[in-house]
């Protein structure tokens, strides 16, 4: 199991941001970033509630309670959205 350091981390450095950009996203201070990521310090609730939203992740998924992340395709046509699932089946398809 991913513990939420290691899953912020992971979020943020996937998106390309450092630790001083995300802090300014969360409205909180770099070392405060540093201290969820070395799993010294758990964010608050609206903290969570801020990554989950700006990483298009579950709190669920954060807090290691849920194991696959999820794609947020709201706002998307259906046509849109059928080439977004196309997409993920020839990766999956792929790799097998």
């Amino acid at each position: 199991m991913v513990d939420f350091g290691e899953k912020l981390k992971l979020l943020r450095k996937r998106s390309g941001l450092s630790q001083e950009q995300l802090a300014q996203r969360l409205g909180v201070t770099k070392g405060m970033v540093s201290s969820y990521e070395t799993s010294m310090r758990m964010p608050s609730y609206p903290v969570l509630l801020k990554i989950a939203q700006l990483f298009h992740v579950s709190t669920d998924v954060l807090l290691g309670m849920e194991s696959d992340e999820r794609i947020d395709i709201s706002g998307l046509t259906e046509k849109q959205k059928a080439l977004v699932c196309d997409i993920i089946t020839q990766f999956r398809e792929s790799n097998g």
